[in-house]
């Protein structure tokens, strides 16, 4: 790159020639320019992917941020807020908001007059077979120089205005991805928590297939007394009994570690996992769809609103390119004072003023600017690809939940028919070994039907509370985009149309050559 400066000009008879100077190199601006590269790509339109079958609207209402009250266990939310409050891992979003924000202040700092001071004293022995004669060469002088400058970068083109919106959208798409980590916090601090639930559910069940186990064992002991069964029947039992209890014990150790990976969730050491009480989830909570799932997702989903902001931010980096082939234009002025000694430092006589534009153009850059601009298109089209691929993630998600969880309603009822059949079943195995019309194995053999149909409708229901935190997270977990102030536009949502033509208000950023 090439620059013709025209700086430090003194006085007013040189005013023509800087008018000539910049009216020139404005007519040679079209040396370097970007001709011939654009770009038409477009984010998609929620109605771009056909989705009424999959997620079909059920007159619901979208989450709320306190979502997790509606389970019903007043300890889940308290956890959820101790996470949300004290978290490495929302720390750390937050330290890229301050980073974004602090870029986006520098930013707004070029669109303005810059003023300096400076002041400098020297000391020096100037030579006496040099530059300076006697009486100053071979003496020794202090020279006092101070100087107030001000600056000013017009910003025609509007290359830096382009900046600070580029630094602007950044900084919203990290406060959007920030909300997307709480979001996934909340999620996996109620998903662990059923998943607690569940062990304890399971617990309970062992517990009382432990009973149960020692109930046949007692009536075998009688029945060995009667003559009825045998040593063989006794251990029989007894093993039953310590293998219920070996499951019992195996449940204990998975309740510490869950235990465990909750504390770490908080953000606290693993003591911290050894106060929470036993879970209290209700299993019948349904979470139903709102309508219009597919339109309004785009402003329920933070890492939807995220992926939109680096759209924005792309689009202003392309115009901040556009602008740099054309040229820059810096206005200085600087007053000041300079004197050897300090007898005349601040008389009229020493006084120092500079004024005049400085002209900074492009002619041949040997297509720097040109490779710039396409890196700039390359990195839009990779975020409106993003973007896409977000938002068929993100309906794939809501459809994939929405399907588990009615094919799980679909088990849950077989799964309980056949618990109802399994533990009648074992009633009347017991009863007939009691009064000596059966032996012990058919007892064990629906004790071990009725033991695995039990577990099976325990882990259905618990898996279907599962499925409903995924539903709701999927949903967005009651982000909105409209009342944290990230909506594209500010009041809510911006057009289709405006937002599928992002690529094309890029390409018209600037004036072509």
């Amino acid at each position: 790159m090439k620059h013709h400066s025209l700086s430090a000009l003194r006085g007013p008879s040189r005013a023509k020639s800087v008018v000539v100077a910049a009216v020139a190199a404005l007519a040679v601006a079209g040396c370097a320019n970007y001709a011939g590269i654009s770009s038409d790509k477009k984010i998609a339109a929620p109605e771009n992917f056909e989705s009424a079958q999959s997620v079909p609207g059920q007159g619901g209402q979208w989450p709320a941020l306190d979502w997790a009250k509606q389970f019903g266990d007043p300890q889940l939310p308290r956890l959820i807020d101790e996470a949300l409050a004290d978290n490495p891992t929302l720390a750390q979003a937050q330290a890229r908001i301050a980073k974004a924000s602090s870029y986006m202040e520098s930013s707004r700092s070029a669109l303005y007059p810059k003023v300096n001071g400076s002041y400098s004293w020297t000391r020096e022995l100037y030579s006496a077979n040099a530059l300076f004669p006697p009486p100053y060469g071979g003496t020794w002088y202090s020279e006092n120089n101070v100087l107030a400058s001000a600056s000013w970068e017009l910003d025609l083109w509007g290359k830096n205005r382009a900046r600070l919106n580029m630094a602007v959208s950044q900084e919203k798409a990290a406060e959007a991805e920030m909300q997307q980590s709480r979001v996934t916090l909340a999620s996996s601090v109620a998903r662990t928590y059923n998943q607690l639930a569940l062990l304890y559910a399971l617990r309970d069940v062992a517990e009382r297939e432990i009973a149960n186990r020692q109930d046949v064992g007692r009536i075998t002991n009688g029945r060995v007394t009667a003559g009825l069964d045998t040593n063989v029947e006794r251990r029989t039992a007894e093993g039953n009994v310590a293998t219920s209890q070996t499951n019992l014990s195996e449940l204990d150790g998975q309740i510490e570690t869950v235990r465990y990976q909750l504390a770490a969730l908080l953000g606290k050491g693993p003591d911290r996992g050894m106060q929470i009480a036993k879970p209290a989830i209700d299993p019948k909570v349904n979470v139903t769809l709102p309508d219009n799932v597919p339109a309004d997702l785009i402003s329920r989903r933070p890492d939807i609103v995220a992926a939109r902001w680096q759209v924005e931010a792309s689009t202003h980096n392309i115009k901040e390119a556009k602008a740099e082939f054309f040229p820059d234009i810096n206005l200085a002025a600087g007053f000041g004072f300079d004197a050897f000694g300090w007898s005349r430092f601040l008389q009229s006589s020493s006084r120092q003023i500079q004024a005049g534009p400085a002209v900074h153009l492009p002619i041949f850059d040997a297509g720097a600017l040109r490779a710039q601009l396409k890196g700039r298109y390359a990195d839009f089209e990779g975020d409106v690809a993003n973007y896409n691929q977000t938002l068929i993630n993100a309906l794939n998600d809501v459809a994939t939940n929405i399907s588990a969880i009615h094919a799980l309603d679909r088990q849950m009822s077989d799964a309980q028919r056949a618990l109802t059949a399994a533990t009648s079943a074992y009633q009347l195995a017991v009863i007939r070994y009691k009064a000596g019309l059966s032996p012990q194995l058919q007892v064990l053999n629906a004790d071990s039907n009725r033991l695995a149909n039990e577990q099976t409708v325990t882990n259905l229901r618990l898996k279907r509370t599962d499925l409903q935190i995924a539903l709701i997270k999927s949903l967005g977990g009651g982000f909105d985009a409209t009342s944290t102030n990230l909506a594209i536009d500010g009041s809510g949502q911006r057009e289709t149309t405006q937002a599928a033509n992002t690529a094309d208000a890029a390409n018209a950023a600037t004036p072509s050559k």
